[in-house]
């Protein structure tokens, strides 16, 4: 019997940028908690909560138990999606680590909140 975990692709699947954040999170920091990722994503939890709901039913994401705290949940990329997530994410984490990494802490931020504000104006006129 193999040990390789079988993979699956997330081709079939409808999924928004907002949804891809999360395994990009998970990917590159590894499993966390719903208020983890929410602080990580600068969202409230319960959006993190429903997103992470979602992907869970799809098969996506796995939330688990914290070993050390049972009362925690920990939310990792499931086994089958992991290698299409890495796939898929990697050359834009690369893309990420190379633009963001030689900024001090404070010049991303910067660029982050001007993403952002770029982002919400754009929602905003289209209404």
């Amino acid at each position: 019997m193999s040990s390789e975990e079988p993979t699956a692709s997330l081709s079939g699947f409808s999924l928004a940028s907002r949804h891809l954040s999360l395994p990009s999170c998970l990917l590159s920091d590894g499993p966390m908690t719903v208020n983890e990722l929410a602080a990580r994503l600068e969202v409230a939890p319960t959006t993190v909560s429903l997103m992470v709901g979602g992907l869970s039913r799809r098969g996506i994401l796995d939330r688990g138990e914290d070993e050390n705290d049972r009362g925690r949940t920990i939310v990792s990329i499931a086994g089958t999606y992991r290698a299409d997530v890495e796939s898929r994410l990697t050359a834009g984490a690369r893309a990420r680590r190379t633009a963001l990494d030689p900024l001090t802490a404070d010049q991303r931020r910067m660029f982050i909140d001007t993403l952002l504000t770029y982002e919400r104006e754009v929602e905003r006129e289209r209404g």
